[in-house]
């Protein structure tokens, strides 16, 4: 039977990204993002909101673009797939899940937080820069790539 775990969500960074590096030396980031809902009371007629909290993982090249251009209170998108972890604290067990960021894009302007101007798109490997005016860059990471070799060009496959 097939299966598929996919993720999709466009919030707003809660806190700025946190980087570090495994002992290879691969970058992992961590943040999390905001995503909210609005309806209007059915009964009252007011406006309601309900906000979701995501926890977001980063890993190798993507995850120092996220820390380079990403900050509080910027928007994003995140496609990636859902991973639960366990650990034991004060004899307790956790599951938290997170996401695993499989491609992402900045979106909104570099003072987005601000409310202003130009944007960025996220990128690992694959950073183009856009010829429109919005300057914009994009990047997807493969399932279980880490970081280290860039994609072979379609003109070095022998097929």
């Amino acid at each position: 039977m097939a299966s598929l775990n996919k993720v999709m969500l466009i919030g707003r960074l809660g806190r700025d990204p946190e980087i570090r590096y495994s002992q290879q030396g691969l970058a992992v980031v961590n943040f999390s993002i905001a995503t909210s809902e609005y309806w209007t009371d059915k009964n009252t007629g007011d406006r309601q909101e309900k906000t979701e909290w995501h926890n977001i993982v980063v890993f190798g090249r993507q995850a120092e673009t996220c820390e380079k251009y990403l900050s509080k209170g910027r928007e994003v998108y995140i496609e990636g797939k859902l991973q639960t972890t366990s650990y034991e604290k004060d004899g307790q067990t956790h599951y938290p899940t997170k996401i695993v960021v499989t491609n992402f894009q900045f979106l909104g302007g570099k003072q987005d937080a601000q409310g202003g101007g130009g944007g960025y798109q996220g990128g690992g490997g694959n950073q183009q820069a856009d010829s429109g005016s919005n300057n914009q860059f994009q990047g997807t990471t493969s399932p279980g790539m880490t970081g280290g070799q860039e994609p072979i060009p379609d003109d070095d496959i022998p097929f």
